[in-house]
């Protein structure tokens, strides 16, 4: 269990240290930077602004000391808001994880729910709703979020732009429902896997409910298999869509990445990398640990 553990954390820290690096990197290799923004006649103000700001020194030596401060939590500072950057990350980032919470719960719910009903039978009914996941899963969340957001300005419901509980309405249905339709269909066919496990046909000869099989043994049972990989969608739907939080006015962290990437401000787009990546690498080992507690297999193994 402990190694098991270590070796998650591991994979955490390094997935943190190569997204946050390759930000870093790209960032500084593109054509233009921040300071291009004074244009051609101010060519000398944009170098001594560089000089100041330390972008007149090796792309080597920058990384090195600003992974050092990074170490610390120092994340440096915002060109475009001047503004410590780390501060500002985490109030966004709280912003995206509810939104990210919210659409993960409706759609956990929804997926598993519906999962175990279309997994259980092959009646019209399954049918339907296997349909109406997969042309669901079929449509990307931008869809669904400008769809949302025209049906409730067309009704009126639109909140004004804000962070009231009802501006996470529209964002959460645009993410929710394509991560639901894809949960129902991981799930549904787990669900028909482990309803033919000779434990549960042993458990049907034994005169055990339907239901009492369906529900407590052949659930859980498919719910390691849905977790092994349920990890990466919480971990997607938790750092955020930068997409649906733009169309939704959303302030969290998409719409923070996507003021730095237009303001070519790469510490901002740093602290917006690490920040998401962290949250990723956390949700992977929560969903890990999860599956480690509905697979008794993986504890022995």
């Amino acid at each position: 269990m402990i190694r098991f553990v270590l070796k998650r954390l591991a994979f955490a820290v390094v997935l943190v240290l190569v997204v946050t690096s390759a930000s870093f990197v790209l960032v500084h290799v593109a054509p233009g930077d921040y300071f291009t923004r004074f244009g051609p006649g101010g060519d000398r103000r944009a170098r001594a602004e560089r000089a100041a700001a330390g972008f007149d020194r090796p792309l080597a030596v920058r990384y090195a000391e600003w992974l050092g401060r990074a170490m610390r939590l120092d994340l440096g500072t915002s060109l475009r808001f001047q503004q410590p950057v780390t501060p500002l990350v985490v109030r966004r980032a709280i912003n995206t994880a509810i939104l990210g919470t919210c659409a993960l719960v409706a759609a956990t719910l929804l997926g598993l729910s519906l999962g175990i009903f279309t997994g259980s039978g092959n009646r019209v009914a399954h049918r339907l709703v296997e349909m109406a996941s997969s042309a669901t899963l079929a449509i990307p969340p931008l869809v669904w979020s400008l769809g949302t957001t025209a049906l409730t300005a067309r009704l009126g419901w639109l909140p004004p732009a804000g962070l009231r509980p009802s501006n996470l309405v529209v964002p959460a249905i645009a993410l929710a429902l394509p991560a639901a339709a894809w949960i129902e269909r991981v799930h549904s066919r787990a669900v028909r896997r482990a309803m033919q496990a000779p434990h549960i046909l042993a458990a049907r000869a034994r005169g055990i409910g339907s239901a009492r099989i369906l529900w407590l043994h052949a659930s859980r049972e498919a719910l390691g298999t849905t977790l092994s990989t349920y990890g990466v969608l919480a971990g997607t739907l938790l750092s955020g869509s930068l997409v649906v939080e733009a169309i939704a006015d959303w302030p969290g962290l998409g719409l923070l990445t996507a003021d730095a990437l237009r303001a070519r401000d790469p510490y901002l787009v740093c602290g917006c990398s690490a920040a998401a990546a962290i949250i990723l690498a956390v949700t992977i080992l929560a969903c890990d640990l999860l599956h480690l507690w509905a697979d008794p297999r993986l504890r022995t193994s």
